[in-house]
């Protein structure tokens, strides 16, 4: 299996270091494993749907039903 950094996670997504760090702390994103300090994350995996956005609320929604 092919492994990316946090770095290059938040390069790819557009978001910040300590935002993906954050998002593998609270088990956003699947298949993210702990290796000493960093996170590392599988290649190909999805960027978690931002709680405040239509989509997420909607898929929030959704589920619920």
């Amino acid at each position: 299996m092919d492994w990316m950094t946090t770095k290059e996670i938040g390069e790819l997504w557009g978001i910040k270091i300590r935002q993906v760090q954050a998002l593998c702390g609270s088990g956003k994103i699947n298949g993210a494993t702990r290796l000493g300090r960093d996170w590392i994350i599988p290649k190909g995996t999805p960027k978690p749907l931002d709680g405040r956005t239509k989509a997420a609320k909607q898929v929030k929604t959704d589920k619920e039903q």
